[in-house]
């Protein structure tokens, strides 16, 4: 199975529907970590078809998402938040805990527009940075997770 992450468009429609025209025949979910739900709104009436599951991100105001979901791909638990509630701007910490103490085997968050990913103590800790304006001097970017009997594997993909 792959899962698309991806984060804070903030506005960026065109970069969204890139990933999703690179992505949309080889892909199985997108995982929407939040900051951009007026363009996922968008997304979702071209792609009707696709699983998209998302958060709301404190820059979606108004929003009756919930912050964090579980999504169960396969028998992986995937733990995912937009990160601002849970501090990711200073530590991981609190996220990794929280995926521990639920049993997730992936906790996924945005907010800081930075690409993230640590493996640690079996939870695979990613943050895809962001599709619309990224922080970390890089390209925009997304990520991909497949999911295969043999494990999980997380990457970081540029725009």
């Amino acid at each position: 199975m792959r899962v698309i992450a991806l984060s804070d468009t903030h506005g960026n429609f065109k970069n969204m529907r890139e990933v999703f025209r690179r992505c949309k025949d080889n892909s199985d979910v997108f995982i929407f970590l939040g900051d951009g739900e007026r363009d996922l709104d968008r997304i979702k009436t071209l792609y009707p078809e696709k699983t998209i599951v998302s958060v709301a991100g404190n820059c979606d105001y108004g929003s009756l998402t919930p912050d964090n979901d579980i999504f169960m791909a396969g028998k992986v638990k995937i733990f995912f938040t937009h990160g601002h509630r849970w501090g990711v701007k200073s530590s991981v910490d609190r996220l990794f805990y929280k995926a521990r103490e639920i049993g997730a085997d992936i906790a996924l968050f945005g907010h800081t527009h930075c690409r993230y990913y640590q493996y640690f103590d079996g939870v695979h800790i990613l943050n895809p940075g962001s599709v619309g304006c990224p922080r970390d001097g890089k390209p925009p970017s997304y990520a991909f997770i497949d999911i295969t009997d043999s494990g999980i594997f997380c990457s970081h993909v540029e725009l």
